[in-house]
């Protein structure tokens, strides 16, 4: 729940006049995407003008989202999106805390007068809100969005629309409620969004049954030839070079879950995805159990996120990064094995 001082200054700000634009991180996911276009379902609902802006390209399996029509890409439609900034009385984050996320955004929202409201759910959120609504115990900002809407009076407006668009932000950020985050108030919150008539097996397939055969080879390469299983430390990790992502022709969201994948080895509490950019690797990581990732990442690989789900970069070489990787692991075995 909110305070109702804050509710109030939502509204009141909501209700201004002046259009709302809703920016969430660069390399959207479901959650990005699910709540972002939610929230503008609901505000156009209420007769608010809304538009969303996403930094870069968004997967395929998220584009059929309804709402997807109020999304405009930066990248590719800069002049547009600057202006729809400059217009706007308020400025609504979603699903990042700090504005390093938004990538070349960033310039864009610092510089604005817009009255700034911050929703997320990762931990130590920058100072650059007016408005800061941070919940680093929800496994999505899903269900803040949801809570948002109750508070604000919305739940009669609440449709399958926008109750599709809330439950393909909860499914994919806690791994189809796999993660230690889904905790029991997510179920109610669900359970209130079935009850809007949502076809929970058909979104299932739109975004996990649709991908490209390309990616699907990729995938079958990377446990075939690309797992390495450090059973010492109970850690297994995937590396993707260039060459190997230009020759299975990757697209953004190709290796969507990949690093979830050596979990299902028997034992293994600590995975990670290496994959090389131009200049720097990015890295994904994921913990079962007590192992605090976002610490871990934190510390060896400028990254965090949430103890069981956390991201980094290195600008070593990709080799490089991987060797840094396995000799840092010995420092970490009693807590990974015990």
């Amino acid at each position: 729940m909110i305070d109702n001082n804050t509710v109030e200054r939502i509204n009141e700000k909501f209700e201004q006049g002046k259009p709302v634009v809703i920016i969430t991180h660069k390399n959207p996911d479901g959650d990005a995407i699910g709540s972002s276009t939610a929230l503008a379902l609901f505000l156009k609902k209420r007769n608010i003008r809304v538009n969303v802006i996403i930094p870069n390209d968004v997967p395929a399996f998220l584009q059929w989202l309804p709402g997807y029509d109020l999304v405009s890409i930066f990248k590719n439609e800069r002049t547009k999106c600057s202006e729809m900034i400059k217009e706007a009385g308020t400025l609504v984050f979603l699903d990042f805390n700090e504005p390093e996320r938004v990538g070349e955004l960033k310039k864009e929202i610092v510089s604005s007068d817009a009255y700034k409201i911050l929703i997320d759910h990762h931990q130590d959120p920058s100072d650059f809100a007016d408005i800061v609504i941070s919940d680093t115990g929800r496994g999505s900002v899903g269900e803040m969005v949801y809570e948002l809407i109750v508070d604000l009076g919305g739940k009669d407006l609440l449709d399958d629309e926008i109750a599709t668009s809330l439950y393909v932000a909860i499914i994919t950020d806690t791994g189809n409620f796999r993660y230690s985050s889904s905790y029991p108030g997510i179920f109610h919150i669900v359970g209130e969004l079935m009850n809007f008539g949502i076809d929970k097996d058909t979104i299932f397939t739109k975004v996990y049954d649709s991908y490209s055969e390309s990616r699907m080879k990729l995938m079958g390469y990377c446990m075939a030839e690309k797992l390495v299983v450090l059973e010492k430390y109970k850690t297994a990790y995937i590396s993707i070079n260039q060459e190997e992502l230009k020759k299975f022709n990757h697209q953004i969201g190709d290796t969507e879950g990949f690093v979830n994948i050596p979990f299902s080895i028997s034992g293994i509490r600590f995975t990670a995805l290496f994959i090389e950019k131009s200049g720097l690797v990015k890295i994904s990581f994921r913990s079962k159990g007590a192992f605090p990732v976002n610490s871990f990442s934190e510390k060896h690989f400028n990254g965090g996120g949430h103890r069981n789900a956390a991201g980094g970069e290195e600008k070593l070489s990709l080799a490089d990064t991987l060797s840094k990787f396995e000799s840092l692991l010995s420092d970490y075995e009693n807590e990974l094995c015990n």
